[in-house]
């Protein structure tokens, strides 16, 4: 893949230096750049939430007469920094559901210890965690087509999170996470970004790291709407969805 093939010229760099050093190789945005896409992030959060809000009235109500619970799924997100914040979702699982078989899921793909028993029958090259009994009838179309993510315009808008950027790992995530790992939360974590739109549940974690870091690294509005288009079709066909 050309996008992962670029990438690793980053993290080859990163990878040489010593721990304390290698903060200094992520480049810093400019105030202007930081201005500019905490401008489209506030106007772009704004047309989701008024334009499409039958639609996601539409979607509650799905959730609310089909499963026992409430609408949406609040949870501890480790975002830029290392800051905490509460990420919103519609639910997609059952209430109360044990994550045990997640966090052991998650421990294996970051380590890379990935067995044919985790992933999904024969298609090998396919990472995330399939026939979970957690997931709701409803929570499963929700989860393929990404539906589910569409409350998060509101962390947008409260500046806890970016359209396109890395996504925000979870605690116990974050645990496992080598130092130069812990780059990719250098920045505002994202709804989507170069790895939703570089084959998503078909990527490895440490390439994934690796999407991220290049992204980091050669931030451009132009990348930034180059992603978001591409998420489109992503979104519509299901492609990866976890």
């Amino acid at each position: 893949m050309r996008k992962i093939s670029l990438a690793l010229n980053s993290i080859r760099r990163v990878q040489r230096s010593s721990n304390d050093q290698t903060g200094l190789l992520i480049r810093e945005r400019a105030v202007w750049e930081r201005f500019v896409k905490r401008s489209l992030d506030i106007i772009a959060s704004l047309v989701v939430l008024i334009i499409g809000f039958p639609f996601l009235i539409a979607v509650a109500m799905l959730i609310k007469l089909t499963s026992k619970g409430p609408i949406f799924f609040r949870q501890a997100r480790v975002g830029e920094n290392g800051e905490e914040f509460i990420l919103f979702k519609f639910r997609t699982m059952k209430p109360g559901s044990d994550d045990s078989l997640h966090k052991e899921f998650t421990r294996s793909f970051i380590q890379g210890l990935m067995s044919q028993s985790n992933l999904d029958g024969d298609r090998s090259s396919i990472y995330k965690l399939t026939n979970d009994p957690r997931i709701t009838a409803v929570g499963g179309f929700l989860r393929k087509t990404s539906l589910d993510e569409l409350p998060q315009f509101i962390n947008i808008l409260k500046g806890e999170m970016t359209i396109v950027g890395p996504r925000p790992p979870l605690h116990y995530e974050y645990d496992c996470y080598d130092d130069w790992h812990k780059l990719r939360l250098k920045v505002r974590p994202g709804l989507t970004g170069l790895w939703q739109v570089s084959g998503r549940s078909s990527v490895p974690f440490h390439e994934m790291v690796m999407l991220d870091l290049h992204y980091i690294e050669n931030w451009s509005m132009r990348m930034d709407l180059k992603i978001m288009m591409q998420t489109i079709p992503v979104m519509l066909s299901g492609t990866g969805g976890l």
